[in-house]
């Protein structure tokens, strides 16, 4: 409102001025030399307007001929830098999609366009680690360490490489590079006080938790924890050196993290030595209601030098009744009654815990048995279930088991990593569960079984005073291939079938019956077993060679001969006994005729496709009546129709 007002105070302004030269009177004359002019004075103001407004005009087109070659300049650059940072949008989307080609094409397009943009050392420096190029990203990350602006960020990657490469004095000292640049890096951080703890260089390891803390980089309870974590492990340390100092800083870290069992248990023995039982009874207690632990017990038992085992077990005793139904608590108790000579108490304590005994159970109930009726024998039985018993807690930190607490973990590093817990590796399993299998896996899993002989075939004695065994002609099989002529019949012999039955009297004779061939007929031979068993000789029987006529044998016959009636195979007679046969023919069971081979195979269906046989459909025998004969076609449905 107030621009469209001053406007039109602009435009009447404009009209009144123009009304004003509009009204003067006289003329203006301009001598220039042999020129007169002579003019009004509206006109003279109009063309001075005319005037001023081509003088500018020709200054500004003069002023932009000059100005061409630097805004052609600034052009041209902004449009590389324009495709440069497209090229690099586009190579940051190619590496979060993994396509490392796409990713080096686009860096490379880059550094030619946009060569001082600091993306395009990051384009190149994760391009190459895609790749798998240690050293081109190194080279892209010291470049980038060396610009002002970029030199985090250059840090943070040659951090990273030297952790890869496993160099970790190189890794420590960029980290401490980087954290002298910006004191609230918190890889930095992170990376310089696992250095600190793992040298056990405490102080510098407490200064960097409080610039932390300073920095806002850690919130106060977990400031305090890591603080006793730290003062908790510096007084371990100089525990034999500076007991001053030691105690201080266990007192101080007891305040800090009361539930931190070495803490107390550090605290509690400082304590202990000043003769302050009391308070070194209430630092135990504390720790214990939040996690039992065998240390703890250990310390509230001899918080007191000079008392008896009685009064220590009384002393247990009460500690535990504050967390009645813990295994520690227990443990605790039976320790106890044990050096105290009170059997029936300790197994009171263990007797809820020795059906699904741990390992600390059940070697206390070896020693339990040792030591109160000096049973080596049920203490062997409790020693042995203690090697398969499920393992007690155990300080734990990223998968590695350690016997004593460690501020740090070994594996990550990580401040304040070790936990008391069972360890992952000995976590109950369900052993007791069934998995359901089906009935093909059962036969392939089960043992291998010998075959079963049949009621009424009994196995002939061996010995080389046997009787003469007839063997018959093998039966051909419907599927077997035909055999060569100089092909030998194989020896249907096993030892083991043989030596199931080798001391089982022979009751009856076994008939084995041979099935006439298609071309060479056979009459069937009957082989009696002798009734009474012949004495088994030590001496091994030879193989029996059994003369039948082959298949192609009997094929090369001509057929004058076939016709006449063949004679009946005569029995071969051996001093050894024939060793029985894997599988037997029945006695009882007549094998069908068989089905001569058609000339002609007769078209089968796929087993994919989804017809069905006409074999299969029901058959309709009044529809089959009613319908009219189909007619033959060809010549013999010409015939049919002249009644032929």
């Amino acid at each position: 409102m107030l621009r469209i007002v001053v406007f039109l105070l602009l435009v009447g302004l404009a009209a009144a001025g123009s009304a004003w030269v509009a009204e003067q009177t006289g003329d203006v004359v301009l001598n220039w030399g042999p020129w007169r002019i002579a003019m009004t004075l509206p006109v003279f103001v109009l063309a001075l307007g005319l005037t001023i407004a081509a003088c500018v005009l020709l200054w500004n087109l003069i002023s932009a001929l000059l100005r061409a070659p630097s805004r052609i300049r600034k052009a041209h650059r902004a449009r590389r830098h324009q495709r440069g940072r497209h090229a690099i949008t586009h190579g940051l989307l190619a590496i979060g999609h993994g396509d490392s080609t796409a990713a080096r094409q686009h860096a490379d397009t880059a550094k030619r366009l946009a060569g001082d943009d600091p993306l395009t050392l990051l384009l190149h420096a994760q391009a190459a680690q895609l790749e798998g190029d240690r050293d081109g990203a190194r080279r892209a990350f010291r470049a980038m360490a060396e610009r002002p602006d970029t030199r985090l960020l250059g840090l943070r990657g040659l951090f990273i490489e030297a952790q890869r490469a496993d160099d970790a004095m190189a890794a420590v000292v960029i980290a401490d590079e980087a954290l002298k640049l910006a004191p609230n890096a918190s890889w930095a951080s992170h990376a310089v006080l696992g250095f600190r703890c793992a040298q056990a260089d405490w102080n510098g390891a407490l200064a960097i938790l409080d610039g932390n803390y300073t920095a806002g980089m850690i919130d106060k309870p977990t400031y305090r924890r890591q603080r006793g974590v730290l003062l908790t492990a510096r007084a371990m340390a100089l525990e034999t050196e500076n007991r001053d100092l030691a105690r201080a800083s266990a007192m101080e870290a007891v305040k800090l993290a009361p539930t931190l069992v070495p803490a107390a248990v550090l605290a509690a023995k400082f304590e202990s030595e000043a003769h302050q039982v009391r308070r070194a009874m209430k630092i135990i207690e504390a720790a214990w209601a939040a996690c039992p632990h065998p240390d703890l017990a250990d310390a509230y038992a001899h918080v007191r030098l000079g008392d008896s085992a009685v009064q220590r077990l009384t002393r247990i005793e009460n500690l535990a009744a504050r967390t009645r139904d813990h295994v520690e608590g227990a443990l605790a108790v039976a320790r106890a009654a044990i050096d105290a000579a009170e059997f029936g108490r300790a197994r009171t304590a263990l007797a809820p815990f020795t059906d699904d005994p741990t390992q600390r159970v059940a070697m206390l109930m070896a020693e339990l048995e040792r030591t109160e009726h000096g049973d080596a024998g049920k203490a062997r039985e409790w020693t042995l279930r203690a090697v398969r018993a499920r393992h007690d807690p155990a300080w734990t930190a990223d998968g590695y088991v350690s016997d004593q607490w460690r501020p740090i973990s070994p594996v990550t590093g990580r401040l304040d990593a070790f936990q008391w817990q069972t360890p992952v590796a000995s976590l109950p399993s369900e052993r007791n569960s069934v998995i359901e299998s089906s009935e093909f896996a059962e036969a392939v899993l089960a043992p291998p079984s010998r075959p079963a002989i049949p009621e009424g075939l009994v196995e002939p004695p061996r010995g080389a005073a046997a009787a003469p065994v007839v063997i018959a002609p093998t039966t051909l099989q419907d599927n077997e291939p035909p055999r060569p002529a100089e092909a030998a019949a194989p020896e249907p012999s096993t030892e083991d079938a043989v030596e199931e039955t080798a001391d089982k009297p022979v009751d009856k004779p076994v008939d084995i019956p041979v099935e006439k061939a298609e071309d060479s007929p056979v009459e069937a031979v009957t082989a009696q077993a002798p009734q009474v068993p012949a004495p088994v000789s030590a001496e091994p029987a030879p193989p029996l060679q059994a003369a039948a006529p082959s298949e192609s044998e009997a094929e090369a016959e001509p057929a004058e001969e076939a016709e006449t009636p063949a004679e009946p195979v005569k029995p071969v007679e051996t001093a050894a006994v024939a060793p029985t046969p894997l599988f037997r023919n029945r006695s009882d069971l007549a094998k069908p005729p068989e089905t001569p081979i058609q000339a002609i195979v007769p078209i089968m269906r796929p087993p994919d496709d989804p017809g069905v046989d006409d074999e299969d459909q029901p058959r309709d025998e009044f529809a089959e009546q009613i319908a009219p004969k189909a007619q033959a076609g060809g010549w013999r449905g010409f015939w049919s129709r002249f009644g032929s």
